[in-house]
């Protein structure tokens, strides 16, 4: 870790702030496939009334400013909302400024990134193959694991693009709950914002030509997989 900070002209707090980076961006992904996943399943077959409103709440990141989104969650999570309050109560820590705080913000903020193209994938889906399953004897869990996952894999890999893209250049929602802690909110997004107004403008090229080079290759990376994935799957 030293000699590749080293290696790149990095100091240690900003070889810090990209692994934070790194590991926040891995884990709104992966929670945002979790959750995203049924989510999306459930708004692309219900006949609910309650769709379209959950619809609704779900793209409300796309048109509000992450300051706004980040101001709530700072008010609900920190010690005097509801949620940090109630933590506080069960002898836990209140959620503000911490990285659990900047992950459920981040979750929040990207969770319309990861539901919108799943549901595309879904909605892509012949029904006449669910029904053949159907028949075949499979349950609706079998169904959604054998025959509904292996067609959505491009939808599946765009909702990990986007979700991971989107968190690693997340500023406004992560600077209004997480603030600037070395090691538990200081992102490179806020480490190249601090470098800039302190007119560190080498500091902050530096940072941001490793981020830019980063973010390059995993997008790189992910669209040759999604290459990949529009080839037919077989069902399984």
């Amino acid at each position: 870790m030293n000699l590749a900070a080293t290696t790149l002209g990095l100091t240690a707090d900003e070889w810090l702030a990209i692994r934070l980076t790194a590991e926040l961006a891995a884990a709104t992904t992966l929670i945002l496939l979790l959750l995203g996943a049924p989510l999306a399943w459930w708004l692309t077959r219900s006949a609910s009334r309650w769709a379209n409103l959950v619809s609704a709440a779900v793209s409300l990141p796309l048109v509000l400013p992450p300051t706004v989104i980040g101001f709530y969650l700072l008010i609900a999570l920190g010690p005097e909302g509801f949620i940090g309050r109630t933590l506080e109560r069960l002898g836990a820590h209140h959620l503000a400024f911490s990285f659990g705080g900047i992950l459920i913000g981040s979750v929040i903020y990207s969770l319309p990134f990861a539901v919108q193209p799943l549901r595309e994938a879904f909605a892509g889906i012949d029904p006449k193959l669910l029904d053949a399953a159907a028949t075949l004897r499979a349950r609706g869990l079998d169904r959604f694991f054998s025959v509904v996952l292996p067609l959505s894999r491009s939808g599946i890999l765009t909702a990990v693009v986007l979700s991971f893209a989107h968190t690693v250049g997340e500023f406004g929602v992560i600077a209004m709950l997480g603030g600037n802690i070395a090691g538990e909110t200081r992102v490179v997004s806020i480490a190249i914002y601090d470098h800039t107004q302190a007119m560190e403008y080498a500091a902050a090229h530096r940072l941001s030509a490793v981020l830019l080079g980063f973010s390059f290759v995993t997008l790189l990376a992910f669209y040759a997989l999604n290459q990949r994935a529009l080839r037919p799957a077989k069902l399984g």
